[in-house]
């Protein structure tokens, strides 16, 4: 599940307007939009093995087909319309770390604020462990 951190948990903007100019509501965007944002930007990027978890609770997860299977990895903190991130992930093992994980926060910038209108104040990324692609003997 998502970290709670005592906030609000939805970014707040601006509705529609109506013909006399007043706002017809108000748009919310859940933080559990913005963590599967996250969670289809990072594990798509070259280098990634997926977000870190537990063998034991994603297996478990994944028995009982729970798409939200990397949501503990992803900590979002929403104040107003700034949004920072915080993603643990796992790497394949070879892959440049930085050069990695520069990718995931730009990337995961980048879809927040196309798809949400929200100011990403930052991306923090969080190696947790390196992992043998599939198949491979060491």
């Amino acid at each position: 599940m998502l970290e709670k951190r005592n906030k609000p948990l939805t970014g707040k903007m601006g509705g529609a307007l109506k013909p006399d100019g007043t706002e017809m509501g108000q748009i919310r965007i859940h933080e559990n939009v913005i963590a599967s944002i996250v969670r289809r930007t990072t594990c798509g990027i070259k280098g990634v093995k997926r977000l870190s978890g537990s063998h034991i609770v994603d297996n478990i997860a994944e028995l009982i087909r729970n798409k939200r299977i990397g949501d503990r990895a992803i900590v979002v903190n929403l104040e107003g319309e700034n949004v920072s991130i915080e993603v643990k992930v796992n790497f394949e093992y070879g892959a440049h770390i930085p050069t990695v994980a520069s990718n995931i926060q730009s990337l995961i910038a980048g879809e927040v604020e196309k798809l949400t209108g929200l100011n990403v104040t930052g991306v923090t990324v969080i190696v947790h462990e390196l992992e043998d692609a599939i198949g491979e003997e060491r």
